[in-house]
């Protein structure tokens, strides 16, 4: 049993989106040791499927990177807010879509070393344009992509943001003829 056992816990920082604890631990052995980590609210991910071989793709600048990324569309969750409901929410905000079929893919810890996020991964087909709707101050470009394409990117270095390189491998690997197959 590798389990560390908390001592005393301390907000370092407390910002808007994440807080950084500070904790002592005991590890197994008896010893004290510190550990930091981001305290995150959670996320959504959505592989948002046109027909069975398109998906939507968004494209938008990520400050921390300086650069711009092609990404499945993804959001954070709001307090209380169950992830398929954040799934449904962004869905419409980012892409301006409805699904009308929704199934749970897969559960993401991007992470483990620094933080506690969990990434919901959905699948959803039977689209219906709705218009999006942005949050004020947010900037993306959604497009079509054929999933071929897109695994293509990976491979290219085009795209090269974990979570999306996560479900779209993921699904190329296991979604295809399998249950939730568009």
């Amino acid at each position: 049993d590798f389990t560390e056992t908390l001592h005393d816990s301390k907000v370092a920082y407390d910002g808007g989106l994440l807080r950084l604890c500070r904790d002592e631990v005991r590890l197994p052995d008896g010893a004290p040791a510190w550990r930091e980590y981001v305290l995150h609210p959670g996320a959504v991910m959505m592989l948002a499927f046109l027909d069975e071989e398109t998906i939507l793709l968004e494209r938008q600048y990520r400050y921390p990177m300086r650069g711009h990324f092609i990404e499945l569309p993804a959001g954070k969750m709001e307090k209380g807010e169950p992830p398929l409901e954040t799934a449904r929410r962004e869905l419409v905000e980012e892409c301006g879509y409805e699904a009308g079929e929704w199934w749970k893919i897969a559960t993401l810890h991007p992470c483990i070393g620094y933080s506690n996020e969990v990434i919901e991964l959905y699948g959803a087909r039977d689209l219906r344009h709705v218009g999006a709707r942005l949050d004020a101050g947010e900037f993306l470009e959604v497009f079509p992509a054929r999933i071929e394409d897109a695994l293509g990117w990976i491979r290219d270095g085009l795209i090269t943001d974990t979570k999306t390189t996560f479900g779209l491998l993921w699904w190329s690997q296991f979604g295809r003829g399998g249950r939730g197959t568009p």
